[in-house]
């Protein structure tokens, strides 16, 4: 069961993966490579998708979600970051804090600080958020309304939207 045997010291050891978080460490930092970010994990941990993974439905998490792999249905992080990598497809509305989009989202997005579209990314659909970024060789369509975060976190979004249609690309 147990080897007492000792691995070489020029053998080559494996080192983890870095899409696969430690989920029990605190302050753990886990790249967000094809976003462009390092996320900063809580003790929660971070929910990964992975590539190869497809799932169709509803998901709600109480914790931070990187996807790498395709949903189709509806994602609610109330109070969670959302990553979409570029290997990623999303075919659902959302619902989170932070949205960091390097792959593609098909859906309404509702994020409570901000929303962000990395080059290579697409975005299709109608945005609600108190800022929003754009980069340079990003593709969105749709609409975006702007909203005051003091007013939305206090009275659950009834602030006056400034609404704006953009497409960059």
């Amino acid at each position: 069961m147990w080897s007492d045997r000792k691995q070489p010291e020029d053998t080559p050891r494996p080192n983890p993966a870095p899409s696969r978080p430690d989920v029990g460490a605190s302050n753990s930092e886990v790249p967000a490579a094809a976003a462009g970010r390092t996320m900063v994990a809580d003790s929660r941990g971070v929910a990964v998708i992975g590539k190869g993974m497809v799932i169709k439905g509803q998901i709600k998490s109480a914790e931070h979600m990187h996807i790498s792999g395709e949903i189709d249905g509806s994602l609610n992080l109330a109070g969670f970051d959302l990553t979409v990598t570029s290997d990623a497809r999303v075919h659902a509305d959302v619902a989170a804090r932070e949205v960091d989009v390097g792959g593609a989202i098909e859906g309404n997005v509702d994020a409570t600080r901000k929303i962000t579209v990395r080059k290579g990314g697409r975005l299709i659909g109608d945005l609600r958020t108190p800022g929003i970024v754009i980069e340079d060789g990003a593709y969105f369509k749709g609409n975006i309304e702007i909203v005051n975060r003091d007013s939305r976190d206090t009275t659950g979004g009834a602030a006056t939207p400034a609404r704006t249609a953009t497409a960059a690309g």
